[in-house]
């Protein structure tokens, strides 16, 4: 039996569901993420991400749209560290807008506008906070700009829904 797939765009979110034959089911342990750091690559978790995330097969997947350090009214602080905790904080709020925590979040892309190793604390600070153990896939992309002139960060997430 063919799996239909549908998408959905609301918000800056794009919902992706895909039907499963009605025979079909899955008990709640199937919808966890299982987190895997092979013994024989270095170890990611001290720095805040994980090798891989593999994503349940009758899962549906949320992405949302990169979130940067504007406050409530737009504002963004000239400081790093104060958007990279509001950037959190607006995933945090996007997370549950879709009625997702933090442990359903199988991949993180962040952007750093003119990254060097001394931000690397700060964002290791805040991923941990978010996410304590159950550290997500995660990509660092340093970038020159972002799309407003004063961002100095961005995060984007894939999640899974339950």
């Amino acid at each position: 039996m063919s799996r239909a797939i549908k998408h959905l765009l609301i918000g800056g979110l794009i919902i992706m569901t895909m039907g499963v034959p009605t025979a079909t089911t899955a008990n709640e342990n199937d919808l966890k993420l299982t987190i895997v750091n092979p013994k024989k690559l270095y170890d990611p978790t001290p720095n805040g991400y994980s090798t891989a995330v593999i994503v349940p097969r009758e899962a549906r997947v949320a992405y949302i749209s990169g979130q940067g350090g504007q406050d409530i009214t737009g504002a963004l602080s000239p400081d790093f560290s104060v958007q990279v905790e509001q950037a959190y904080a607006n995933l945090r709020t996007a997370l549950e807008g879709i009625g997702a925590k933090s442990d359903q979040v199988a991949k993180l892309t962040v952007f750093v506008v003119d990254h060097d190793m001394s931000k690397l604390e700060v964002l290791t600070k805040n991923v941990k906070a978010m996410f304590g153990e159950a550290l997500p896939a995660q990509t660092l992309i340093p970038v020159p700009k972002l799309a407003i002139d004063s961002m100095l960060f961005e995060i984007e997430a894939v999640v899974i829904l339950e």
